[in-house]
Formats: C-alpha cells, sequence, structure tokens
C-alpha cells in the first residue's frame, strides 16, 4: 500500500472539493477513488474533506482525523445514505497481542500498540460524528476490496 498519487476524475462534477487536488495515499485508495467515480449509485464524493477531532491517548490532546472518504449514494431502495470510509490493512484494525512481560517490549509491538490506541481514537470519535449526523461509519480493509 505504499504508491501514491493524484487522481483525475472522470466526472468531477460528483467530487465535493477541488477535483484538480485529489490524492491517494495507497493504490486501494485509488481503487476505492475510481469506483465512486465511475458508478451511477454514487451521487457525491470527497476525499480528505471532512475533518473529526478527536483525543489522543498517546498526549491527551485533540487533533484532526481526516476520514479517507464521505460518499453520497442512493441505495437500491431508492433512498440516500451517506457513508464515511477509512481504508486500513486489517492488521492496523485488531489490537495487537498483550506483551508476555518476560522481556523488553520491541520497538514495532510499542508501535502497532500507539497505532492501534490512535486509530482506535480515530474511529471512536468519527463513530459519534457519523452518529450525529445519521451517517455511516465503515472501515474497508483488503478483506472487504477482494485482495490476499
Amino acid at each position: 500500500m505504499a504508491y501514491s498519487g493524484k487522481y483525475r476524475p472522470v466526472n468531477p462534477s460528483k467530487y465535493r472539493g477541488d477535483p484538480t487536488n485529489i490524492v491517494y495515499r495507497s493504490l486501494w485508495e485509488r481503487r476505492i477513488m475510481v469506483e465512486f467515480d465511475s458508478n451511477p449509485h454514487v451521487l457525491e464524493w470527497g476525499s480528505e474533506e471532512v475533518i473529526v477531532p478527536y483525543r489522543s491517548p498517546l498526549d491527551g490532546r485533540y487533533h484532526r482525523y481526516f476520514p479517507d472518504f464521505v460518499v453520497k449514494m442512493r441505495e437500491k431502495s431508492g433512498a440516500v445514505k451517506t457513508k464515511m470510509i477509512e481504508v486500513k490493512p486489517l492488521a492496523q484494525t485488531i489490537a495487537p497481542q498483550p506483551h508476555d512481560g518476560k522481556r523488553k517490549p520491541t520497538k514495532k509491538y510499542l508501535t502497532e500498540v500507539a497505532r492501534y490506541g490512535i486509530n482506535s481514537a480515530k474511529w471512536k470519535a468519527a463513530k459519534e460524528f457519523c452518529a450525529d449526523r445519521d451517517w455511516e461509519f465503515v472501515i474497508i480493509t483488503e478483506r472487504e476490496l477482494g485482495i490476499k
């Protein structure tokens, strides 16, 4: 997931934000952008256009979270639904295994714990943000994308 670049939409009128400055930070994000841009059920979409404040468990201070996508879609029933979407590797959505305590924790383990703590705080804030607006918060991993 290390590829990044600029996405040029085929349907720029569906994009909420500056359609000349759409950045993807992974090929997974790009794949979703292509789907949103080409899907006739997608009425509008944006990438990192919404700011959700969250309190970091690491420093106790408020920070700004920019979820990957917000998309407004017409469902098969005809209802219009808005979803906030975050794209992450499955491994980053699962709490790290507890440290055994017999040896010093590795730097990798400490990084995973910090990342999971921050992600959990962001996602909790995003769920509350969405609930206030009658939106849905969704995390998409390689499993949902059919990768691996």
